[in-house]
């Protein structure tokens, strides 16, 4: 499926960006904000960034977020049982 849009030229001049550059990191950060809120998995967010899954944890790690969604619920809630 293809998605297009229009960004102006002082959004990329602003970045320093070329388009086809613009649209990976694009891309990117979509994927890891729909990973971040629990609404694409791993695997299906490494899949819309266009990466492995490897190369997705470790931009992961570089943005400050979690590749362990969802273990601090699970190690809280360990934590409360008799």
């Amino acid at each position: 499926m293809k998605v297009e849009l229009d960004i102006p030229d002082t959004t990329l001049s602003a970045l320093r960006q070329a388009p086809a550059e613009f649209a990976a990191c694009l891309r990117l950060m979509a994927a890891v904000k729909l990973y971040e809120t629990a609404s694409l998995s791993q695997e299906r967010a490494a899949e819309l960034a266009g990466q492995t899954r490897q190369d997705f944890v470790i931009q992961l790690s570089k943005l400050g977020v979690s590749p362990f969604q969802g273990v601090d619920d699970d190690l809280a809630m360990l934590s409360t049982l008799p």
